[in-house]
């Protein structure tokens, strides 16, 4: 007697209203970045301070993502994501609520920024409960599009909005659209479908206890965590000091909205594309080496660039790669540490990409004398090149069982 598999159509509903509330978070995360200036004179606090609101959600981050991944992976992921939404919705709207008091804003966004865990952990997760095992690079490069998407509206929106309203108003309004995702996310997802869509063993997953600690075996893993590392480090360094690193070269905070935006775009093709192209070949490290090199110029132009053009051009290049790497690295980790569950190893790549938080200091302590950012992201083209020696060691999955 065989058991019966099947994959349901209502997976992309679920899969859309899931990629809603990141989609929402990511707009809560960045809003602040490509104003810094404006924002720390209304305020009244230095660009550090406001740099702060963007780190802190890789500063809450870290303590919080082994206790929520017990959750996800103990509970399942709609009664996680649930929880990460509400928090979402409500301290949103709070932030809004806290008119031009700092302090007020910062505690808002910390409650924000402790429930991007139950996002963002559980990107592996939904996929495997709703899709086939070669479908699952290219759900969870769908729901890193839905991120990068969020982080352009930010990016773009934040600065044209600016220019009609004052900031708290644009914050309730973010915060407003968040606790919709959230009610339509509680209303519409769904666990598990009626039958597993992938054949009898391949759903099967550890405990979490015993799942992380064959994860940290696994040699592969550890590379799959070193470049989550740097990867999302450059990434969010840079959209977090995005203003100040083209600011000196005579751009403006539009020029910065426009920036991030095209380095989003180029994300959110890159996202779509080379995780799809990984799943139809069902190859994992020969696309890690494409993402990873095809950052390089990107990340130099960004670097070096005077004229728009050329900085814009460098930016979309840079997201097209670099983006597309993530969900890549996290199926490819899922992968090699089965049976630990999902949540699991999603979790440890996300807590260590969120960890790079120290990229953020350290581009603020490197700056030049003359406050520009050239040594800092010289440093970040370099971890780029000595990433392709740990993707060296990152056999494919098949290669890896056959060995």
């Amino acid at each position: 007697m065989t058991t019966q598999y099947k994959i349901y159509p209502y997976r992309w509903v679920v899969l859309a209203v899931f990629t809603f509330v990141n989609i929402t978070i990511q707009m809560l995360w960045i809003t602040y970045a490509p104003i810094t200036g404006p924002a720390a004179a209304f305020y009244g606090v230095s660009d550090l301070k406001i740099g702060f609101l963007s780190m802190s959600f890789m500063l809450a981050f870290i303590p919080l993502s082994i206790p929520v991944s017990w959750v996800i992976d103990t509970y399942g992921f709609k009664i996680a994501i649930s929880i990460g939404a509400v928090m979402m919705g409500i301290f949103g709207i709070m932030r809004g609520l806290a008119g031009a008091n700092y302090t007020l804003v910062m505690w808002c966004t910390f409650g924000i920024a402790a429930a991007q865990p139950f996002l963002l952990n559980t990107w592996t997760k939904v996929p495997a409960n709703w899709f086939a095992i070669e479908e699952r690079a290219t759900a969870v490069g769908i729901v890193t599009l839905g991120s990068l998407v969020g982080t352009a509206l930010g990016m773009v929106l934040t600065p044209i909005l600016m220019e009609s309203m004052p900031i708290p108003t644009i914050q309730l309004y973010y915060g407003g659209i968040a606790a919709f995702s959230a009610v339509l996310f509680i209303a519409l997802s769904r666990e598990n479908p009626p039958t597993p869509p992938c054949p009898p063993g391949m759903e099967a997953r550890a405990l979490m206890l015993d799942g992380l600690k064959h994860a940290l075996t696994v040699k592969a893993f550890w590379f799959g965590l070193a470049l989550s590392f740097v990867g999302l480090g450059i990434f969010n360094s840079i959209t977090t000091w995005i203003e100040n690193i083209i600011r000196l070269r005579g751009f403006t905070p539009t020029d910065a909205g426009t920036l991030g935006a095209l380095m989003i775009v180029g994300g959110v093709i890159g996202a779509v594309v080379i995780p799809a192209l990984s799943d139809k070949y069902r190859k994992r490290q020969i696309f890690l080496y494409i993402s990873f090199i095809g950052a390089i110029p990107g990340l130099i132009g960004l670097t070096f660039a005077a004229s728009a053009a050329l900085l814009f051009a460098s930016a979309f290049v840079l997201g097209f790669f670099l983006t597309s790497a993530m969900p890549v690295i996290m199926q490819y980790t899922a992968e090699v540490t089965h049976p630990t569950p999902e949540g699991t190893s999603n979790g440890l790549i996300q807590l260590f990409g969120q960890a790079s938080v120290v990229f953020v200091f350290i581009m603020e302590e490197f700056k030049n004398s003359d406050g520009s950012f050239t040594s800092a992201l010289m440093m970040a083209t370099g971890l780029l090149i000595v990433s392709l020696i740990f993707i060296s060691q990152m056999k494919d999955p098949l290669e890896l069982i056959q060995n």
